[in-house]
């Protein structure tokens, strides 16, 4: 429970031409290769997971947080024309620091091949649109390596502005929901 009461739990989002499914370990089995690039580590470090990390690492994601104020909210990207999966959005919603309300920090990231196409800008706007849509979420945040043009694109399209604040060498990127 958080502190408005409730976990926010992810619900299937849809847009144009995006549907955004929750978050199931058995999604690991397609999205192992989407996630298989190496560029994909470049601003956020690591290298990509083989399958069976993968695996383990969506459990823990889907069995949720274990500090009960928070919530682990998952999704996959899928293109809804051919059905393939394109990539992850996520949000942690838990409280704010210092403020009422919850905040949620938003990321997301696309395959290769489908970069440059706006999925991951179309996918972030419902996403935020969504979590706007919940009463307690008063600010939505993420944090952007600073040389991620790509990354800062996305979110300026879902709302979010870049702030003066770092972050283990990220720039919080903050939209203030209107309560």
């Amino acid at each position: 429970m958080n502190r408005a009461g409730h976990t926010v739990e992810a619900e299937p989002l849809t847009t144009a031409r995006l549907t955004l499914e929750p978050l199931r370990v058995a999604h690991a089995e397609e999205l192992a290769p989407v996630l298989a690039d190496p560029e994909l580590h470049t601003f956020i470090g690591g290298a990509p997971d083989d399958l069976a990390t993968l695996r383990a690492r969506y459990a823990r994601m889907v069995a949720g947080s274990p500090d009960p104020r928070v919530s682990w909210c998952n999704w996959v990207i899928r293109v809804s024309a051919d059905g393939r999966p394109a990539g992850t959005v996520q949000a942690t919603v838990g409280p704010r620091e210092a403020a009422d309300g919850l905040a949620a920090e938003i990321a997301w990231v696309v395959g290769t091949p489908w970069q440059g196409r706006g999925i991951a800008s179309e996918a972030a706007r419902a996403l935020v649109a969504w979590l706007r849509g919940l009463p307690e979420v008063t600010c939505v945040l993420a944090h952007i390596h600073p040389d991620h043009g790509a990354s800062a694109a996305v979110a300026h399209a879902a709302g979010l502005a870049p702030t003066e604040e770092w972050h283990d060498g990220e720039v919080k990127w903050l939209l203030t929901c209107d309560r």
